[in-house]
């Protein structure tokens, strides 16, 4: 069995682990019981009331955090002709117009972080599978990153501004990054009151009973810190 450090003692000595903390004071006691050197993640855990072997169970969706995640996002884009324009205008890292870049990533090239397609581009896409699917890199309608070449610069904006995507795992779990410690505890609380609202509108209509078992918001290394559920889907976003 592996021995925590000191700091993570230290950390985990500030948080009462039988205590479902209400949302804000729970993203504060996150912030404060980060003690890695570097810029830490902070990162919500739901346990769900949901069936993941039943299709109709599923929970994929996406959100857009009010203040992002406090990194730069690396977009690329399968397309062509207006697309292809319309993304490189709006700051797509990559455009993947050419075999070259194709044959690239079929080697197992994959140094970004989002990937949007067109929907005509999709026959040469689904053959990246092996490469882009265990990554989850994969454009899909559902995660709105197969998109119209007219609504390109809107897909690469909100790519780059913070939108996350999040999905139920084969273990009934949803996880979902919302900023960096170093972000101040009124713009982690906004990201995680985003998040809730989108998570509640994500429900299937076959979910019974309680949606959301629990949430833990942790930090990278840091201790897990358990949010009331009640208070947390009862939050609202501002403006």
């Amino acid at each position: 069995m592996s021995k925590h450090g000191k700091k993570y003692l230290a950390a985990v000595a500030k948080v009462d682990l039988n205590n479902n903390y209400p949302p804000r004071e729970a993203v504060a006691l996150a912030k404060a019981t980060s003690y890695t050197k570097f810029d830490a993640t902070v990162e919500v855990h739901m346990r769900m009331g949901l069936d993941p072997r039943q299709a109709d169970q599923q929970v994929r969706d996406v959100v857009v955090l009010p203040h992002g995640l406090g990194k730069a996002v690396r977009v690329l884009v399968f397309a062509s002709g207006e697309g292809a324009t319309l993304a490189r205008n709006a700051g797509a890292d990559v455009v993947a117009d050419d075999d070259e870049t194709l044959a690239k990533i079929q080697a197992g090239w994959t140094d970004f972080d989002v990937a949007i397609a067109t929907p005509e581009m999709m026959g040469k896409v689904g053959k990246l599978g092996r490469v882009l699917g265990p990554r989850g890199l994969m454009p899909n309608p559902k995660a709105g990153t197969v998109v119209n070449p007219q609504d390109m610069g809107r897909a690469v904006n909100e790519a780059k501004a913070g939108r996350v995507e999040f999905r139920l795992d084969k273990t009934a779990n949803i996880h979902v990054p919302i900023g960096k410690a170093s972000f101040d505890e009124q713009k982690l609380y906004e990201n995680f009151a985003a998040l809730m609202e989108a998570i509640k509108k994500a429900r299937p209509p076959a979910a019974k009973g309680n949606y959301i078992k629990r949430i833990t918001v942790t930090t990278t290394m840091g201790p897990g810190i358990k949010i009331d559920a009640m208070q947390a889907q009862s939050l609202e976003v501002s403006g």
